[in-house]
């Protein structure tokens, strides 16, 4: 059964059906994300530092894997640069596993990057959601915006904010999006009906 109203083109017809189909998944990740966010939220200090541990692996793997695979295509072009990215990915990883409190002030700086473009996708996603599909698009505008303010906090009181904002921020940014995403996947679940 094909969803359709009027005035709607076949490709927006496929998208509601296929939000429709796969509604139970988008409420699964949302869900997820919101439980992993208020654990985030209770203990931050905690989870800043598991935030920067795993960065820092998740940097040294893939290092040494670059560095595994630049010897192995050594005579391919570009050696030196894939080389040294491999290198740099290597010190990074270490260095975030050595000193994972000097690790998360440089994370921090990141984050704060991370949430302006979070939040600016955001935004753009509820925009696209209330010209093509969604009736609840503002709960992910409002995911978009707190974003935004997240990075502003996070900015206005560093360094100081590097011992719990990682923590903190990133589990309240995912409280937000998983009740945007619930609450979009609920809307899916009833279109058509």
């Amino acid at each position: 059964m094909s969803i359709s109203t009027p005035g709607m083109n076949p490709l927006q017809s496929e998208i509601l059906q296929s939000m429709k189909a796969h509604w139970g998944l988008l409420l699964f990740e949302g869900i997820v994300l919101v439980a992993l966010g208020l654990f985030a939220i209770v203990i931050p200090v905690v989870a800043t530092l598991a935030m920067t541990i795993v960065l820092g692996w998740v940097f040294l793997i893939s290092g040494f894997v670059g560095l595994f695979t630049t010897f192995a295509a050594r005579h391919a072009p570009g050696f030196w640069w894939s080389l040294l990215s491999a290198v740099l990915a290597i010190v990074a990883g270490f260095l975030l596993l050595v000193w994972p409190v000097s690790g998360a002030v440089s994370v921090t700086m990141l984050l704060i990057a991370f949430f302006t473009l979070e939040g600016v996708a955001s935004i753009m996603y509820a925009i696209e959601h209330k010209r093509e599909l969604s009736g609840k698009w503002g709960w992910m505008l409002v995911s978009g915006i707190v974003d935004l303010a997240l990075a502003g906090i996070i900015f206005a009181g560093f360094p100081i904010t590097a011992a719990w904002a990682l923590g903190l921020l990133v589990g309240i940014d995912m409280v937000f999006g998983g009740t945007a995403l619930m609450s979009i996947a609920i809307g899916a679940r009833t279109v058509g009906s």
